[in-house]
């Protein structure tokens, strides 16, 4: 009896075993907790980089987010993580879709085409030729893109036909009215760098003396480059959605690998651990119930040498679980980085879009949608401080004869000094913004009453004594402001009516001068 008391020491060691076994077990599942942040995390940079392209996608990924804030729910995220990769497909179908319809489009416009009679023999025969090509499906935008060139090129060339079988069509005021849009809006939209040139030729090309068809031909150029353009970004978009696809691919894999290991890796740490548990209730039982020291020795060896074989079983396969688990992770980790990548790239690219949109490509000043978001942000400024807000107006004198006299592309210059004028005659939370055509917008937080007439007219000085020179001619420019401070209970709306009335004021009174709303 003395010898099972002897013995007792060696039971308390495996149950201390059992306990530490347990404990590293507890342990586990709080590393797969910790791994598992990482795919959160990369859930989270990926709904970053899909926001607002698609709000079922924008939930679906907000729902897998919410699924995966412990390991234990990952087999019912596996079911989402599917459904988002169906969602990108359903989105590249669309596009797919959209693709489909545009080429019926172009097959409608290419029979009306060919229901002119007086079409050449030959060009009959191209545009024959070209509705077969479009019996075939397109599968991206650079399919679609040349085929509307080439419908654009056959226009050009009925018409071409028609003036040359024709009287030369006289240039009328409406033409050069039209002449002088299409310029002044060529200033207003941001080109890339490379077609730059190209446009700077066209609008020179608009100014004074030109033919209809100069004109004609203007228009298809910029079709042409606006419809590169946007192939460009719908490519890109697509580029990144491929991207995103094959991503989410290799994570589903990744995920539903190790889910299906754990499961197995469970199953059998539940079996060992029944396996432990049953060992030492033995040696329990051999202690309770024999008598005979030797035959107690001999069960309690067996216990224990089966206790070791299954502790050592356990240890075998938690290293197994660690190493599969660090794979995992680091696969995740690849993905990840290499996700993360091409997400900051397409952000940063996103982010220049922005402020592009945002900037008037001739002036560099804000646009009129920039004018837009900072008039609603100082509008709530305003209410929550009552500090006075003015709203000023400014339109550059007799602009049109500039351009008439001296062509487009002396009026972008003198815009783009004036411009630079008015922006450095203002403090730092002063805001000027290009409204349109020659007028400019400023919006003059805490500026007292009798401060802003004073303050208009030193703008409307700068501007005056700036020292134009055009053709070896002196010429000097003004401008006329009108200025209206909000009220109360007024929209910032109704106060541009009233700034803008003002100027109108001036503009009819004798122009180079500053009216205050009243």
């Amino acid at each position: 009896m003395k010898d099972a008391v002897a013995n007792t020491p060696q039971l308390s060691v495996l149950q201390q075993k059992l306990y530490s076994a347990r404990q590293a077990l507890d342990d586990m599942s709080e590393d797969q907790n910790k791994k598992l942040q990482l795919l959160l995390q990369f859930i989270a940079q990926l709904s970053l980089a899909c926001k607002g392209q698609n709000l079922e996608l924008d939930n679906k990924l907000a729902k897998l987010r919410h699924k995966l804030s412990r390991f234990s729910q990952i087999d019912s995220a596996i079911t989402d993580l599917t459904e988002v990769e169906d969602i990108l497909k359903q989105q590249y179908n669309q596009v797919m879709q959209q693709l489909e319809e545009s080429r019926g489009s172009l097959s409608n416009i290419v029979s009306e085409i060919q229901r002119i009679e007086s079409l050449p023999t030959k060009l009959k025969k191209e545009i024959s030729y070209f509705k077969k090509e479009l019996t075939k499906p397109f599968h991206t935008y650079w399919d679609y893109i040349p085929k509307v060139e080439k419908i654009v090129d056959f226009y050009d060339e009925i018409l071409s036909e028609q003036l040359r079988l024709g009287d030369k069509f006289e240039v009328l005021p409406r033409h050069r009215q039209s002449a002088h849009e299409l310029a002044q809006m060529l200033s207003e939209i941001e080109f890339r760098k490379e077609q730059r040139e190209q446009i700077s030729a066209l609008k020179l090309s608009l100014t004074s003396d030109f033919e209809l068809d100069t004109l004609l031909n203007a228009y298809q150029i910029v079709l042409s480059l606006l419809l590169d353009n946007i192939a460009k970004e719908k490519t890109a978009s697509q580029e990144f959605l491929y991207i995103l696809n094959g991503a989410l691919t290799n994570v589903r894999e990744v995920v539903t690998d190790s889910y299906t290991h754990s499961v197995k890796s469970f199953q059998v740490a539940k079996r060992l651990n029944g396996e432990i548990n049953n060992q030492v209730d033995n040696v329990g039982e051999s202690v309770a119930e024999i008598d005979d020291i030797n035959h107690l020795k001999t069960q309690v060896t067996e216990q224990l040498l089966a206790l070791r074989t299954a502790l050592s079983r356990k240890e075998a396969l938690e290293n197994r679980e660690q190493i599969q688990l660090r794979q995992s992770v680091e696969a995740l980790r690849s993905e990840l980085n290499e996700l993360g990548k091409e997400t900051e790239t397409y952000k940063e690219r996103l982010f220049e879009q922005q402020k592009l949109n945002l900037l008037d490509s001739l002036t560099q000043l804000p646009n009129r949608a920039a004018l837009e978001e900072r008039m609603d942000i100082e509008y709530r400024n305003f209410k929550r401080t009552q500090q006075p807000l003015w709203v000023a107006v400014a339109d550059i004198d007799h602009f049109k004869s500039i351009n008439d006299s001296f062509g487009h592309s002396t009026g972008d210059k003198t815009l783009q000094v004036i411009a630079m004028a008015l922006k450095n005659s203002l403090r730092e939370t002063e805001f000027v913004a290009r409204y349109g055509g020659e007028e400019f917008v400023f919006l003059l937080p805490d500026i007292g009453d009798n401060d802003i007439k004073p303050l208009l007219n030193r703008v409307r000085e700068k501007v005056k004594n700036i020292p134009f020179k055009f053709k070896n001619q002196r010429i000097t420019v003004t401008v006329s402001i009108g200025a209206a401070q909000i009220i109360e209970n007024e929209l910032i709306s109704e106060t541009f009516e009233r700034a803008d009335a003002a100027l109108y004021k001036a503009k009819h009174e004798s122009r180079d001068r500053v009216i205050i709303d009243s």
